[in-house]
């Protein structure tokens, strides 16, 4: 998933337009980068848009109050993780308000190049896991352990898992560990991947609903929890490295306090925008709010950003201040 994409992954120049070539299943690609992206004297902001949820309901919220209370004209672009980092850094976007670790971008971009500065942090840890259904736990409480995972692997066997048990990935585009996992880790199972988060929720919410085994890579924060409760498979231990070596990865995934990144210009002069978005932190219940009416009671971003607002004035006041 998204998440804490490898650093690995190549990425393509961007040259007059913003083009960026990924893999199969990825999200839709912006194929031109925003006209108000770091305009001289221009009141706008131009905000990157990751493809889950969750960066949606950051973007939605900092977007509306952006508008309704600072008065700016706000856009947005959706890019992938990494080619989101080199926009950063050419000034085609402001602001990313939600990172899951690149370090080897961090590095180039913040500490060398110094084009793009750290906005803080979020407010918000993700963590990435196995995960199966709380059902399927009070049937077989021993299945949250990843030694046992063997013994139950006909348990998520799909036409799609060639005999094997079934791990359901979400996009291909989300560079995960999981085939290094199930390998390093001498695992029955076949990675199978859904093709985006939201046909992974389709799915998940189907087996759910028939109330089958699945086992799943998902992450929290994620409003799907409130739906359908899950309950964590226990990988080895993660260890700061273990996962420096994609081939020989054998732990879980760490849990990752998310951060905020602005383009350096524009953390110097965007004035009242950069400065809200320095501030700009809430807590995982907060965006999963924000993410549950969007995501699935189907209200617009901008509809759902307005009915946090309405009732959390509290917490977003103190970004303006």
């Amino acid at each position: 998933m998204r998440r804490r994409m490898s650093t690995s992954v190549a990425t393509t120049a961007v040259v007059g337009s913003l083009v960026l070539l990924t893999g199969c299943g990825a999200a839709d690609m912006t194929k031109q980068a925003s006209p108000f992206a770091n305009a001289q004297g221009a009141k706008s902001v131009t905000l990157s848009v990751q493809s889950w949820v969750g960066a949606q309901s950051n973007v939605a919220v900092a977007q509306y109050l952006l508008e309704h209370k600072l008065g700016y004209r706000v856009d947005t672009v959706q890019v992938d993780e990494v080619p989101a980092w080199d926009a950063l850094s050419q000034g085609r976007v402001d602001a990313i308000l939600e990172d899951w670790g690149h370090p080897d971008q961090e590095k180039r971009y913040v500490d060398d190049k110094k084009t793009i500065a750290r906005g803080g942090g979020l407010g918000v840890t993700g963590h990435i896991g196995w995960f199966v259904p709380t059902y399927l736990v009070k049937q077989h409480p021993d299945i949250t352990n990843w030694k046992n995972l063997n013994k139950y692997s006909s348990l998520f066997r799909t036409a799609e898992s060639g005999g094997k048990g079934q791990l359901m990935d979400g996009s291909p585009s989300y560079v995960t560990n999981d085939k290094a996992l199930v390998n390093n880790l001498k695992l029955d199972y076949q990675v199978v991947f859904a093709g985006s988060e939201a046909a992974q929720i389709t799915q998940m919410k189907q087996f759910a609903k028939e109330k089958k085994p699945f086992l799943t890579y998902w992450y929290s924060p994620q409003w799907l929890f409130k739906k359908v409760p899950m309950t964590e498979v226990k990988l080895p231990p993660y260890k700061e490295g273990c996962d420096t070596d994609p081939a020989k990865v054998a732990c879980a995934y760490p849990h990752t306090p998310l951060q905020k990144y602005l383009n350096a210009d524009f953390a110097k002069k965007g004035g009242n925008a950069a400065a809200f978005l320095k501030k700009f932190k809430w807590s995982t219940e907060d965006q999963n709010e924000v993410s549950l009416m969007i995501a699935d009671q189907k209200l617009t971003p901008e509809q759902a950003a307005k009915k946090w607002v309405d009732s959390h004035a509290s917490t977003w006041k103190a970004w303006l201040s």
